[in-house]
This record gives C-alpha cells, sequence and structure tokens, in this order.
C-alpha cells in the first residue's frame, strides 16, 4: 500500500471512529435527557452541500457542565490553542435533527454563532468587561448582554450556486475574476500549519514578515481568471495582486460571507458620547470571575 493510500485509509478511519464516538455519546445525552438547545447558524445552512447534515441550518447543543470546565483549565490546550475548539465540539450534539456533523466543515462564521452561543449556555448572558473609552484616557467597566447579537441577513443569493461554498468578485483595479470560498474550520487549520512551517523555515533566512494574510488568501481563492491551478493561485497572490485590489477583496468577502453581528452600541461614562465598537474578546469572556 503507497503511503499516500495508507494515509487515505488510516484517514477514513479516523473519521469512521470519531463519528461512532460522537454517535455513542449523543445517544448518552438523550438516554439522560440532558438539556439542549437548538441554535441558528448564520448560513441557514445554504453554503453547505445538501448532503451535508450542516445543511439543516442549525446545531444542537447541550449546556456546559463541569466537563468542559475541565477543558477550559487544560493548560496543554490552551498552551497550543485548541481549548476552544475542544469545548464547542464537546457541547455541540448534532444538527437539530439527530445527525451528527463534522466539526471542520462549518464555516468561520457559523462557528462564531457557537462561540457565542456556548458562553450563554455556559456562564449566562451577561459579559463583564473593561473597555477603553475613546473618548477618555479612562477604562469602563461593561456588561454586555450577548444575546443581542444577532445574525446577519443572508438568503445565499451572493453564492454562485446554492448549497455550494463558492463566490465570485472582479476585482476593482485589474478587472481579473476571482473565485472564493468562505473559511471553513478545516482551512483556518491548514492555515496555521502553514504558516507555522512558514514560519519555522525563515527563521534561519532571519525572516519575519508575515505570511498569514498571503497564505489566507491563498487557501480562499478557488480560481483566477479561470485558473483553478494552485500554482497559478500563489503565484497571483504572490506576484499580481494589487493592494488596492486585495483590500477591496477581503472588504467584499467579510461583506458577503455569513456570519454575526457582533458590534454593540458604546455610551462613554466620561462624555455620552457613542459609538459601534466590536464585542471585546477579553480573558473573562470563557473565564469570568464568578
Amino acid at each position: 500500500m503507497s503511503n499516500e493510500l495508507q494515509d487515505e485509509y488510516q484517514g477514513n478511519e479516523k473519521d469512521l471512529i470519531e463519528k461512532l464516538k460522537k454517535e455513542h455519546e449523543v445517544k448518552q445525552l438523550s438516554d439522560y435527557k440532558f438539556p439542549t438547545e437548538i441554535i441558528d447558524l448564520p448560513s441557514k445552512g445554504l453554503i453547505y452541500s445538501e448532503d451535508n447534515p450542516l445543511s439543516s441550518g442549525q446545531i444542537e447543543m447541550k449546556y456546559m457542565t463541569a466537563k468542559e470546565e475541565d477543558i477550559l483549565t487544560t493548560q496543554s490546550y490552551i498552551k497550543d490553542g485548541t481549548v476552544l475548539d475542544r469545548l464547542f465540539q464537546s457541547l455541540i450534539i448534532g444538527n437539530g435533527k439527530g445527525d451528527v456533523i463534522k466539526y471542520v466543515d462549518l464555516v468561520t462564521g457559523d462557528k462564531n454563532a457557537i462561540m457565542i452561543a456556548a458562553r450563554i449556555l455556559g456562564y449566562g448572558k451577561d459579559y463583564v468587561v473593561e473597555i477603553d473609552d475613546p473618548y477618555s484616557d479612562n477604562k469602563q467597566k461593561e456588561t454586555i448582554d450577548l444575546t443581542q447579537f444577532e445574525n446577519n441577513d443572508y438568503d445565499g443569493s451572493n453564492q454562485i450556486e446554492l448549497h455550494k461554498n463558492e463566490f465570485e468578485y472582479t476585482l476593482p483595479r485589474s478587472e481579473r475574476k476571482i473565485t472564493f470560498q468562505a473559511m471553513t474550520e478545516s482551512k483556518e487549520r491548514k492555515v496555521k500549519h502553514q504558516t507555522e512551517e512558514i514560519k519555522k523555515a525563515n527563521r534561519k533566512l532571519k525572516d519575519v514578515t508575515s505570511r498569514q494574510l498571503t497564505t489566507r488568501l491563498k487557501n480562499m481563492i478557488l480560481s483566477v481568471d479561470g485558473e483553478v491551478e494552485q500554482k497559478v493561485i500563489n503565484n497571483f497572490v504572490d506576484n499580481e495582486l494589487f493592494a488596492v485590489d486585495s483590500k477591496s477583496l477581503r472588504a467584499h468577502i467579510s461583506k458577503v460571507v455569513p456570519d454575526i453581528d457582533l458590534t454593540y452600541e458604546f455610551v462613554s461614562e466620561e462624555t455620552g458620547e457613542g459609538r459601534d465598537m466590536s464585542l471585546p474578546m477579553g480573558i473573562g469572556f470563557f473565564w469570568p470571575e464568578v
């Protein structure tokens, strides 16, 4: 058996084991009638293939227990950056219809909604955080109601085809036609691995330039003027993508892919002035002092 076939076999075997394990956990929770909540995903399931359980547009999640607090306090998980993913996977039961989902298939916007739901199910809706007041030099203590955050309107109309994670955009400066996909958890992990490998290789050359942006674009872009070869995409991102087009593309992606709106109105206690701000993700978000 070739190494490629061996890897594929082992990968399929691992997926099967994980699926059976998850199905067993779902049955256990069902037997104990553990309280759960149904969470509506920003994508409404329209970005996933019709045979994917995530196409239901919903996730069933259980309430956080001491088991999940063990996950949150495991230093090795915190150190390697997997702690929140492990937490979410522990809380997710299925797609709300009894089917097990594949966590790595989740697009980032849907995962953001799961993050907010996990925090509410774990420690309630009130999130207490200190914020730098942009209108003064003071810090201001805020209690943010996490239930105020709603999914952006999404109907899949910007997708090339419903139930297919593919979008298109014509760059304003070069007028080149790009197709791209919303980032999934699988792609996010690939970007993380690739950037770490690039960083290691460049350390020997004493090159500290971050490759995070270009690596992400290389993984998001599916074609350039109809060309789908990865080497063509890589060359385009590295050598042909104007900065103004890159900025425009990123703004367009942020606008059209499904997500939850994490902006809220901040009002300064010092001046009374207000502005929209992004939800601050401080240490107390999943490690509140309760």
